[in-house]
């Protein structure tokens, strides 16, 4: 199977902020933008690997700034990694005020995709080539942000992190 340039996988999404989508405090709730990254996500994996995929994860997500009723959200979403049968996409939200004539960063997060064969069990997924310094430091984070979920989610022993360790502990 050959490998993908990570630029192949790149999405963006854009939503009005309608009232629908806002708490009491006029701003976006956090679950509709969830949602929205949820779908992006997707479109990325599924660009990367040409298969239907599942959300296996999501990292910590936390808000930098808010969105506000009538802003434009841009959610952009790619791959950074693709190891055997999943694929780690990093997300990027921006907000933008029209009336104001401004964009700010809203938050960020990596989601983790599976792609599934016909009979819905995960099946292998092409290599992703980086190719900018960006989507280079992405890549190289991967394994490291894998290993930590791993971890967190019982499927990992601390002690055969090694990528993860070796930030920790000096080589000897």
């Amino acid at each position: 199977m050959d490998g993908k340039r990570a630029s192949e996988s790149f999405s963006v999404m854009k939503e009005l902020v309608l009232p629908n989508d806002t708490n009491g405090f006029g701003n976006l709730m956090g679950g509709r933008l969830m949602y929205w990254m949820d779908i992006a996500a997707s479109m990325a994996a599924m660009k990367h690997c040409n298969a239907p995929c599942m959300t296996a994860s999501v990292d910590n997500l936390s808000f930098k700034n808010p969105i506000k009723l009538g802003n434009i959200v841009s959610i952009e979403a790619r791959v950074t990694r693709a190891f055997n049968t999943s694929m780690e996409i990093h997300l990027k939200v921006i907000g933008e005020d029209t009336l104001h004539q401004y964009q700010y960063e809203s938050n960020e997060a990596y989601f983790t995709f599976v792609a599934l064969d016909p009979n819905r069990k995960p099946r292998p997924v092409p290599a992703l080539i980086p190719e900018t310094p960006e989507e280079i430091a992405l890549y190289d984070g991967a394994l490291r942000r894998r290993q930590l979920r791993l971890i967190l989610a019982g499927k990992l022993k601390p002690d055969d992190a090694n990528e993860l360790k070796a930030l920790f502990v000096p080589n000897k």
